[in-house]
Order: C-alpha cells, then structure tokens, then sequence
C-alpha cells in the first residue's frame, strides 16, 4: 500500500490504517514546503528565537550563510505524516530516533517518505522509517519511529482550525 498527502485542506477526511492492515513494507509520503511563517510560528510556539533562524544579517554570517529552519521543524513533518497520513488517526507515536543531515532553508519543499519496518505483535506497535528528503532528492533527516497504530478504523473531518493574529505577522 503507498498512501500520498500533502498539506491538507481544511474539512479534508482523514483516514488512518489500523494495526492488523499494516503491512510490513507499506509506505507513504506527506509533503510541505517551508515558508517564512512557518519560521514564526514555530519560533514563537517552541520558544527557540535562535538568530540562525530569524536574524537575515545574523545567519549571513554562519556557516549556512542564510536562516535555517528549527531542526525540530523538520521533525514536526514526521509527526504530521504519521498522525494524518499513516499509520493516521488514533495512533499514538511512542518514540523517535532522528539524524539531522542537512538544513532545510525557505521555500525548501520537504517529503517525509515513510515505510514500515517492524511489527510487534504482542505489543501492536510498529517500526516505522521516517526519511525527510528535500527537493533536491538530498536527505535532510533520516529515523526511525515508534508508533502504536489504533486497532480500529478511524474516520474523521481533519479540524478547522480558528484565525489567529499574531502581531508582526
């Protein structure tokens, strides 16, 4: 089974595929490309107001020589695949190994292409690869995942989010 998403639309359904119809080697993909709000918005929920990521003339000066996002943004999209793409709603991810290989830089479009690995039967739980390639076909981040899939199906309208204002933005 290969499922695809990218950045879903508000009352878009939302699918999940429960544990005994996960199948080792099933994969899925979900996509987003990394915009200056993005930046913002995680900076202010995560609290990480590095100037690599938000000061233009302060990453000039790095190593990268322009802003970069927060790694964990790039993490983020891994949670995002799991929870809406696979193995979807109702699961419950337990864990997660990362290697950071590459920043990801504005208007980067990332796929986090991901595969099951491993099964647990006894524990229901599955292994899952969560690779984060940007749109140069180079890896960014390569993991694992541990996710605890729901046992039954699970369908439900993705949430409408409200409108918030965010001064500066």
């Amino acid at each position: 089974m290969t499922l695809q998403s990218s950045n879903p639309e508000p009352n878009q359904t939302l699918r999940n595929t429960p544990y005994d119809q996960l199948k080792i080697g099933d994969k899925a993909t979900y996509q987003r490309t990394l915009t200056e709000r993005d930046l913002v918005l995680f900076a202010t929920v995560s609290g990480d107001y590095n100037p690599v990521h938000l000061d233009e003339t302060f990453a000039a000066g790095t190593q990268f020589g322009e802003r970069i996002a927060h790694g964990m943004w790039t993490g983020s999209l891994i949670s995002a695949a799991l929870a809406m793409v696979m193995p979807g709603p109702g699961g419950i991810y337990g864990g997660q190994e990362l290697k950071f290989l590459r920043p990801v830089k504005l208007g980067d479009t990332l796929t986090v292409e991901l595969e099951v690995l491993e099964k647990n039967e006894r524990r229901k739980k599955a292994l899952i690869r969560t690779d984060v390639i940007n749109q140069h076909g180079k890896a960014v981040v390569k993991g694992t995942a541990e996710v605890m899939p729901a046992t039954e199906d699970v369908c439900v309208e993705r949430a409408h989010l409200p409108n918030v204002t965010i001064e500066g933005m």
